[in-house]
This record gives C-alpha cells, sequence and structure tokens, in this order.
C-alpha cells in the first residue's frame, strides 16, 4: 500500500497573489448554518496578520470536519493570527422572510459593517458570489478554506461561534438536541420536532416542515 500524502496546511499564496495584484487588505470569508434547520446563518471574515501567521498553527483543513474540541482549541490561536476578524448573523426569521441567497447576502454585509478594517479583496469559499458588489473584488473558490489562511481562519471563527451559540440555545430549548446536531437535520432532532413541534429557532419555510407534517 503506498503511503498517504500527508495533507498540505493553507497558506497565504492567493491572499499574496491579490496583493501583487494591487489589493490592499486581503480578508477570507466563510460562512456556516446555510443547511441548518434551525438557528443561525452566520458568516465569518478574517483578515489574517502576515506577521503573526503560523502554518502549523491554523487549521489544515475544513472546520466543519474537525472535531469540536480540535475547532475549540483553535479558536484563540485563530483569533491571535487575526488583525481583524467579525462575524455576520442573520436569525431564522430572517431566513424566512428573505430567503437564503438574500440572507447570506444580508449576512455578509453585517460582518463586513462590523469590521475596523474594510478588504478591498476577499477570498470566498463556494461558487455562488454572495459578496460583490459590497467589496471591489472578489475571488470565489470551492474548498478555498483548504487552500487559503485567511478563509480557514473565517471558518473556524465563523463555525466555533455558530456552535457556541447553539449549546446556549439548547438549554433554553433541551428537546432537539441543538448541543450535538447544532440545528441540522438528525434523528433525536426529528424526534423532537414530532413530539414538541417547533421552535422560534427553526426556519419554518424549509421543506421538513411539510416532509414531517409539521405547521408553524
Amino acid at each position: 500500500m503506498s503511503p498517504r500524502t500527508p495533507r498540505l496546511a493553507p497558506t497565504l499564496q492567493w491572499e499574496d497573489e491579490l496583493r501583487a495584484q494591487g489589493a490592499q487588505v486581503v480578508a477570507g470569508i466563510d460562512e456556516v448554518g446555510k443547511g441548518s434547520w434551525a438557528g443561525p446563518l452566520v458568516v465569518g471574515i478574517a483578515i489574517v496578520n502576515n506577521e503573526k501567521f503560523a502554518v502549523e498553527d491554523l487549521v489544515a483543513r475544513d472546520s466543519k470536519i474537525l472535531s469540536e474540541k480540535k475547532r475549540e482549541e483553535l479558536f484563540d490561536t485563530v483569533v491571535a493570527q487575526c488583525s481583524d476578524w467579525s462575524l455576520g448573523i442573520v436569525e431564522a426569521s430572517e431566513c424566512d422572510a428573505l430567503g437564503m441567497s438574500a440572507a447570506q447576502r444580508l449576512a455578509t454585509k453585517r460582518a463586513l459593517d462590523a469590521l475596523t478594517i474594510t478588504p478591498d479583496a476577499v477570498i470566498a469559499d463556494g461558487k455562488w458570489d454572495f459578496v460583490s458588489p459590497l467589496v471591489p473584488r472578489v475571488m470565489m473558490e470551492v474548498k478555498a478554506d483548504t487552500v487559503s489562511a485567511s478563509v480557514a481562519a473565517a471558518s473556524v471563527l465563523a463555525k466555533v461561534s455558530r456552535d457556541r451559540m447553539m449549546r446556549k440555545y439548547a438549554v433554553q430549548y433541551p428537546y432537539w438536541n441543538f448541543e450535538g446536531s447544532k440545528g441540522y437535520p438528525c434523528p433525536k432532532q426529528r424526534a423532537g420536532l414530532r413530539e414538541h413541534g417547533v421552535t422560534p429557532l427553526h426556519r419554518v419555510s424549509w421543506a421538513f416542515m411539510e416532509n414531517l407534517g409539521l405547521t408553524k
């Protein structure tokens, strides 16, 4: 059996290329919660400090497949390597009212507005451009969080922050397994929905409502 190819850590190569093209401040953007049945949509933005960046300390793969414990351990390290970072949060009721595309744009705008440093270029994870025209230059790449240090940082910040929110909500709403599922589909949440109905955190316009025979 051939040895497994080592997984490469994200770097600042794409950020450096954008700066070489004239960008002054490059940020990474990632979202979490888009496919969840409950809880907020969260967009994270990270501006990594070149002087503090250390490859060995930053996440080397998609934060969503790291263990919750590992993400928590990385959080403070990632924050320390950022010149600036922020979150944009859109609640479930807003997702219902706006639809996911508009909700993603709103979360991104809120995150950009919360920064103290204004980026003139961003690298974002995914195919669909939910950033333009909020930033002059946008680079969209699938799995950007595995290549770009800025997007990897944004992914950790967004995921850990949202997980913490959902664990707090689980205390108030104990029957839907928010502490474990973080609002994503799972047998325990389905059971909670069938037995106890929806909470104010649930996206009642989602197809699961009809599929489970639920009403608003």
